[in-house]
């Protein structure tokens, strides 16, 4: 698998809006820039592994799309992470 100069621009793109619009909506789990974006990353893969097995699909233009399925998973990642760390505690 070849990816561009592009495509990795795009995915680290994708990955920071993600990771920091989770961080904004699960408030109190800031990880910086670096931070957000390996969370926005983890998210989109968590997104189109479980996504597709629940049937949820998202009729909008392919980035907007990858945004909100990668700001979901990264959603769900960021609230395991929060029980993980208080021990099962909100």
């Amino acid at each position: 698998m070849y990816l561009s100069g592009e495509s990795i621009l795009v995915i680290l793109l994708v990955g920071l809006i993600a990771g920091w619009l989770a961080g904004q909506i699960v408030q109190g789990t800031g990880f910086g820039l670096v931070g957000d974006i390996l969370i926005g990353i983890v998210g989109a893969f968590i997104a189109s592994w479980l996504f597709p097995k629940l049937g949820f699909h998202i009729a909008a233009s392919t980035l907007v799309r990858e945004i909100i399925y990668a700001t979901l998973g990264a959603i769900i990642l960021l609230l395991i992470l929060r029980l993980v760390r208080r021990r099962g505690r909100w």
